[in-house]
């Protein structure tokens, strides 16, 4: 027996508490204590792999091992997230038009509600990270991120709605490897191997295509099925509308500091080559 919060999905309010043990609330809170327990675990093996395999760990600074560390489960998750929203939204046929007789804004599954309950513990892992190393691991606007995407999540975990949109966001998870990866190079003191430069141009270009992707995707499909979005619970539907497009607007941000820092790096590589 648990105390779960009945949640009017057509107003967005907590009407009241009661006490319930369905299997779908145990999977819920399973999931999300999976996703914190895997990003603990990812982290405490970064720290003993690293130590053992890379001889300038040793060298960093306290706060550059944790931040090294945290990446590391921050990588493995955009991995995990990346491919199997790959596989929910292409293919599976959970959101295929004619699979099933419900709106596809209304579809979820068993598997696609574990993958946003990990997600979940995985953003309350790394925004608590945030917090209690502030502003080492990032500023406001990790928090702003952070604070948005579980915001997103977990509406559409808990109403079983939109559950299709929160995944093609989930996706462009997959050039988060490439921004860790780029400043593990750097604390590692590899700023000028081919490594670094190759890594930016993947991420670069990576980025650029990860984002044209969801934005035709994303729009297209909502321009296709504005009669279904409607009928997400108000609260989910001016969410679909605005967290999206705030998200977009940070990455753009973050876009130009990578193009602008791949721009520097090329440029001393080419003048080194000059030089030599």
């Amino acid at each position: 027996m648990g105390l779960i919060a009945s949640f009017d999905f057509s107003t967005g309010s907590v009407l009241s508490y009661d006490f319930a043990s369905s299997r779908k609330e145990f999977q819920w809170l399973a999931s999300v204590f999976t996703g914190i327990i895997f990003c603990v675990i990812v982290y405490r093996l970064m720290d003993i792999m690293s130590s053992l395999l890379f001889m300038r760990y040793g060298k960093l600074s306290d706060k550059q091992k944790i931040e090294w560390n945290n990446r590391g489960f921050s990588t493995v998750h955009a991995i995990f997230a990346s491919v199997v929203s790959f596989y929910l939204l292409m293919r599976s046929d959970l959101f295929s038009d004619d699979s099933r007789e419900e709106l596809i804004v209304h579809r979820s599954s068993t598997f696609s509600n574990s993958v946003l309950g990990i997600s979940v513990g995985y953003f309350l892992t790394d925004l608590a990270m945030i917090l209690w190393y502030y502003p080492a691991l990032g500023g406001i606007e990790y928090i702003l991120h952070h604070g948005l995407s579980l915001f997103s999540i977990i509406q559409a975990l808990l109403s079983g709605q939109a559950q299709i949109y929160i995944l093609m966001v989930l996706f462009t998870e997959s050039t988060t490897p490439f921004v860790n990866l780029r400043w593990h190079l750097d604390v590692a003191g590899l700023k000028s191997s081919k490594l670094y430069i190759w890594n930016g141009v993947a991420l670069f270009f990576g980025w650029l295509i990860a984002r044209i992707i969801l934005f035709i995707f994303f729009f297209l499909h909502m321009y296709n099925h504005f009669d279904e979005v409607k009928q997400i619970f108000p609260l989910g539907y001016y969410s679909v509308l605005t967290v999206p497009a705030t998200l977009a607007m940070m990455n753009v941000y973050w876009f130009w500091k990578i193009a602008r820092g791949m721009v520097k790096t090329l440029a001393k590589a080419k003048a080194k080559k000059h030089d030599e």
